[in-house]
């Protein structure tokens, strides 16, 4: 029998991480400044970020360096294993073979420290002594207030509202590492404020939340901002994992055929699957399916244009699938999924028909999630059940048509502290959601009509 679980050395662990822009079959259209509708220049970000991570945002080099105290702190959970999912596939009856790449087992649970840590890095070798953040499901605040605490750098996060009151165990991570966490909207921010007067009762979303932290920043001298997916170097940190995984199918003589993930702004799908589109581009057969909630259909649903990345308009203007920056979400249990848009490298690669995305609903979801937990021992968040999802629907497609196909999914975080999401699951309380097309006809009515170039 095949080994269960797929290790790599320390010293096999990738010394680069991959910047798929060079490679893109069609170009990326530029983020826009939102005061005079051009295309940014550097110095427009600097009031957010170090120029470091400027640099790394519109580089076009290949590979990129990870700086040696990123790698020795990355030793400290990585290289992430690689399971083989024999109990997942003897309960399915498939012929095909099932792997999971393991995110949940670094100290925040998952994947988000690959970029947290190099974000905080890159800060404090620019001098900075606070970082204000954003965080839907608590995932990311967790991982930045890790590595905030580590380098030294106070945090301050901004959690929606409707994860800050279901997962009060995320908030408390956040603390003991030294964070400050408050409930977005909050009553810190104009933005905050103006959406407080107008529905006392809102349950954020992330899009209001960025805007609370960017609007924190921009008023600091000492504070710079930290987003935790969408942006190019975010995505770029992370296909720390992909390129794992490539080392990993090698060591257990595969070959992948389709790759599935969940999607919220982008980064843990972007970083499991863009060590691979080349591979694709260059005619091999592989298939990158990323997974939705159907409350949220930003791939399946939503348009490609130009929007902005936050609710108060602060943020740039980025070509993307978008439902609309003023989109609210419905208050479904996978908080990280709850963005209004995607990252613009894997928007462009959806449009461009690399990547295909599939949208589910929450009960669906945390079925696949209670089947994975009763076979494969581990209990996912919401978010990674998506995956899994999509993944099962895979494997059980090959089942139907007799291939044998390998099948890998990214196993993005541990739903330790989503236990409440699962108790409403298994007492029958979990609500579909079916966003009726008006609601997004209405959030996209405040989307600037705008294309590049004029």
């Amino acid at each position: 029998m095949a080994d269960t679980k797929i290790f790599l050395s320390e010293s096999e662990m990738p010394q680069a991480w991959y910047n798929i822009q060079p490679d893109l079959p069609a170009p990326l259209m530029p983020p826009l400044n939102p005061a005079t509708g051009e295309p940014l220049v550097p110095e427009d970000l600097l009031p957010l970020f170090p120029m470091s991570l400027i640099e790394q945002e519109m580089g076009m080099e290949r590979w990129v360096d990870i700086p040696d105290e990123v790698l020795r702190i990355y030793k400290l959970w990585r290289p992430s294993p690689l399971h083989r999912a024999f109990a997942l596939e003897e309960e399915l009856g498939t012929p095909a073979r099932i792997y999971y790449k393991n995110e949940s087992v670094s100290p925040a649970g998952s994947h988000k420290p690959n970029t947290a840590v190099a974000q905080a890095y890159y800060n404090k070798q620019d001098g900075v002594t606070r970082i204000a953040t954003e965080t839907g499901a608590g995932q990311w605040g967790s991982a930045l207030a890790l590595a905030c605490s580590l380098f030294d750098i106070e945090c301050q996060v901004y959690m929606v509202r409707i994860s800050y009151d279901q997962k009060p165990y995320r908030r408390l991570m956040m603390e003991t590492w030294g964070a400050q966490c408050l409930p977005s909207p909050s009553n810190q921010t104009e933005a905050g404020r103006r959406i407080l007067a107008r529905d006392p009762d809102s349950p954020g979303s992330l899009g209001l939340a960025i805007s609370e932290a960017v609007e924190d920043a921009a008023s600091r001298e000492d504070t710079k901002y930290s987003l935790g997916s969408v942006l190019n170097h975010v995505l770029m940190h992370q296909t720390i994992t992909g390129l794992e995984i490539k080392k990993q199918l090698a060591i257990a003589g595969d070959k992948l055929d389709v790759l599935c993930g969940c999607v919220g702004g982008g980064s843990n799908f972007a970083g499991f699957c863009f060590p691979f589109v080349k591979d694709k581009l260059d005619g091999q057969d592989i298939r990158f399916v990323g997974a939705e909630p159907r409350a949220c259909p930003k791939l399946t649903r939503a348009q490609y244009r130009y929007d902005f990345g936050d609710n108060a308009q602060l943020t740039p203007l980025l070509k993307m699938h978008t439902l609309g920056h003023s989109f609210i979400p419905p208050p479904i249990h996978a908080g990280g999924l709850r963005y209004h848009g995607d990252a613009p490298l894997l928007s462009l690669l959806v449009d461009q028909k690399l990547v295909e995305a599939r949208a589910y609903y929450q009960n669906e979801v945390f079925e696949a999630a209670v089947t994975f937990a009763r076979t494969e021992g581990h209990l996912p968040a919401p978010e990674t059940a998506h995956a899994i999802k999509c993944g099962i629907d895979e494997a059980l497609r090959c089942k139907e048509t007799g291939k044998e196909e390998c099948i890998v999914i990214g196993y993005s975080g541990h739903g330790h502290f989503d236990l409440a999401s699962y108790d409403a699951y298994l007492r029958g309380q979990l609500e579909d959601v079916d966003l009726p097309q008006e609601t997004i006809d209405e959030a996209m009515k405040d989307v600037p009509d705008i294309t590049w170039p004029r």
